[in-house]
């Protein structure tokens, strides 16, 4: 704008100039001269208001900013986004809670051919010559954060499968398994300002009894050991957890009982658990467990309509008489990282058992040892021998001597999908295993396993 007045204030200049020059028709001219005086003037006063805005925009802050929209330029950003406080709040909820999920599934093979195509002895990888799923898993956790203010969580494992049967959906642990049979775990935490934090929890949640725990992506072998089908699964109460020192915690636990999300008889067991890490390669955990395990009430399978005003299922029929025996479980076991490829773990256990008082006990002892070795990043081979001797038959209903032996190759095949090829051979000094002609039974069986385990979430470390 300011270019276009320069170029017409020159040429009306130079007309001027000609006023002074000689003409023949200078009368014609005079009050066009006077015209174009005035018009000279008017843009002289417009020329300067210009000049004067151009200099307060010049040294304006927001002098690089184009109202119009056509010459807005590229590189500008926008403002950013404030977040309300619902919005925050909703966020750093999401980013402290996790949701998991798996799904283990296999084909297994047993070369003794057993009538109904069963595998004895076997808590997950119960069948054989068939595709199986032994369980899919929905994880839901809120862990608490005492540094940042945050005493409390929770967890929930939802569960499905073959595995539920295993645990809470069976009938030989649950009075009502039809109620439990797809919560593995549900239980609340609440960490105390007490000393170093006193961790209490309540609800149901997964036994710390044995070595072995119920997801297979972060178990040595495929297959699980006797010992982790014997011992508890489960417990429903409270418990609490103290770390004394760095390299020494204490918990309590006080239950319904082995394996009851409802009480069997109205007896709350107890355990006392001590893990010592005296480095940070070393671990050994020692439970010891004591309670009264056996019902005195009458279970109602697959129950219809309730006898009584109240929910099916709930028993109101009394043993007689009336079971007052006790169980004692000592367990031990500790785990050992040579070094960045091998860890070995080892195992003992002893468990007396009497239905009542005066009775003649029965008892399960012995152990398992493993070894896992860390091949190349994605593959591992690991093996577990194992011996337990069931006198009175606890474990397997008979009295026996049994021994496995396992031997088992892992491949990752991608971040959070693993795949297990596995050779396990069971055998006793008691025939006991099933063959494919009813009746006839072996001492030994043998099977093969292939397994394919998915995961994903942002939980870390074992589940």
């Amino acid at each position: 704008m300011c270019l276009l007045l320069v170029v017409l204030l020159t040429s009306v200049s130079q007309l001027l100039a000609q006023d002074g020059m000689p003409s023949t028709r200078s009368d014609e001219l005079d009050p066009d001269v006077q015209q174009l005086k005035i018009l000279v003037q008017q843009l002289q006063t417009r020329v300067g208001q210009l000049e004067a805005q151009q200099k307060i925009a010049q040294t304006s802050p927001e002098a690089g900013i184009v109202s119009s929209n056509a010459t807005v330029s590229r590189s500008s950003t926008p403002a950013p986004t404030v977040l309300s406080q619902d919005d925050r709040g909703l966020l750093d909820f999401l980013h402290d809670t996790t949701l998991n999920l798996t799904f283990d599934g296999y084909y297994g093979y047993n070369f003794n051919r057993p009538v109904g195509r069963v595998n004895l002895l076997r808590p997950y990888d119960v069948t054989s010559n068939s595709f199986s799923i032994n369980q899919t898993a929905i994880i839901v956790e809120r862990a608490p954060d005492p540094t940042n203010g945050r005493r409390f969580g929770a967890r929930v494992d939802l569960q499905y499968g073959q595995a539920t049967e295993t645990l809470q959906g069976s009938a030989a642990n649950e009075l009502r398994p039809l109620a439990y049979r797809n919560l593995f775990q549900a239980y609340g935490t609440y960490v105390a300002p007490l000393g170093t934090g006193l961790t209490v929890d309540f609800g149901k949640w997964a036994s710390a009894l044995g070595p072995e725990g119920n997801y297979s992506k972060d178990q040595i072998n495929y297959s699980r050991s006797y010992f982790f089908g014997f011992l508890p699964f489960y417990h429903m109460g409270f418990r609490a957890a103290y770390n004394v020192s760095p390299k020494m915690t204490v918990a309590y636990w006080l239950v319904n009982g082995a394996n009851q999300t409802e009480d069997f008889n109205g007896f709350k067991s107890q355990n006392f658990d001590f893990v010592l890490k005296p480095n940070t390669s070393f671990t050994w955990t020692s439970n010891y467990y004591f309670g009264q395990e056996s019902r005195d009430v009458l279970p109602i399978l697959n129950p219809g309509l309730p006898t009584q005003p109240t929910q099916p299922g709930l028993p109101v029929s009394k043993v007689s008489p009336e079971p007052n025996g006790r169980e004692h479980i000592f367990d031990n076991y500790a785990s050992w990282s040579v070094n960045k490829n091998l860890t070995l773990a080892g195992e003992f256990d002893y468990v007396i058992d009497r239905q009542f008082e005066n009775s003649a006990p029965a008892h399960v002892t012995g152990g398992a040892a493993y070894a896992r070795y860390q091949l190349a990043p994605k593959s591992a081979l690991a093996a577990r021998a194992e011996y337990l001797s069931d006198r009175g038959g606890l474990f397997s209903g008979v009295t026996q001597a049994l021994k496995e032996t396992t031997v088992t190759y892992e491949y990752k095949l991608a971040d959070g999908l693993s795949s297990t090829f596995e050779l396990r051979r069971d055998f006793s000094n008691q025939p006991f295993f099933l063959t494919e002609t009813p009746g006839i039974l072996k001492k030994e069986q043998n099977t093969a396993t292939l397994g394919l385990i998915w995961w994903w979430g942002r939980k870390t470390g074992p589940w």
